[in-house]
């Protein structure tokens, strides 16, 4: 039997929020070194199953999609460059990334779900 099951749920959760709160860090110093994000994406498939039925679950799910979509937007809107709208797009990516961070963050400070 793996170490893993013997931890109460208290502490479970705790380790997890504080994990989560890592990768929120994670992806807001992403704009300042440019590879924290990917960093924080691993933990977040790392950890993904250890969230699983909790309320930070959410959190995992909100991180996930943060940085797929935020990528998704950054390589459309670098395309796109060449035309004046690729500007718009990178400056709407980053408000939008910026947004989920601080809305994740504080809602993981109140220990609340994200709602989707």
């Amino acid at each position: 039997m793996s170490e893993e099951f013997n931890v109460p749920d208290g502490e479970k959760i705790s380790s997890l929020k504080s994990l989560t709160q890592v990768v929120y860090v994670l992806y807001a110093l992403s704009y300042f070194t440019g590879v924290t994000a990917i960093v924080g994406i691993i933990i977040n498939y790392v950890k993904k199953d250890d969230a699983a039925g909790t309320w930070l679950e959410s959190h995992f799910r909100w991180q996930i999609r943060t940085f797929w979509f935020g990528l998704l937007w950054a390589v459309i809107g670098a395309a796109t460059m060449v035309l004046v709208i690729g500007m718009a797009i990178l400056f709407a990516n980053f408000c939008w990334i910026i947004y989920r961070i601080v809305k994740g963050w504080l809602n993981l400070n109140d220990n609340k779900p994200m709602m989707f």
